[in-house]
């Protein structure tokens, strides 16, 4: 906020309670609500929003840590965005990284 100044509008989903305190602080004016406004936002938490459904499976908190302990280096390996690289490299890369994956569960 010191780098960019105050914002001049603040995009939110119509919950109320965004309403009540945005009217606290004296920001209500500058509140926007719309259908497709808040889509940036939202989209932006969806990695979050991926790990935390994979996190409901467990029970218990030990079996969570170690999942997630483990769970953003083997994401990161095998999660290359098809969009970024052509098939051929998709394909190379991808049995690259299942080869590595497979010496490293035979060890």
């Amino acid at each position: 906020m010191k780098r960019y100044g105050r914002p001049h509008i603040f995009v939110t989903d119509k919950l109320r309670s965004y309403g009540a305190a945005l009217r606290e602080v004296g920001a209500a004016d500058r509140q926007e609500t719309g259908r497709w406004l808040n889509n940036r936002a939202e989209n932006s938490h969806l990695p979050f929003r991926r790990r935390e459904s994979a996190m409901q499976r467990f029970r218990r908190m030990r079996s969570l840590q170690m999942f997630a302990a483990v769970h953003a280096s083997v994401f990161n390996h095998f999660n290359s965005e098809r969009s970024f690289s052509s098939r051929a490299n998709f394909k190379k890369n991808r049995a690259a990284g299942l080869a590595e994956w497979r010496q490293l569960g035979a060890a």
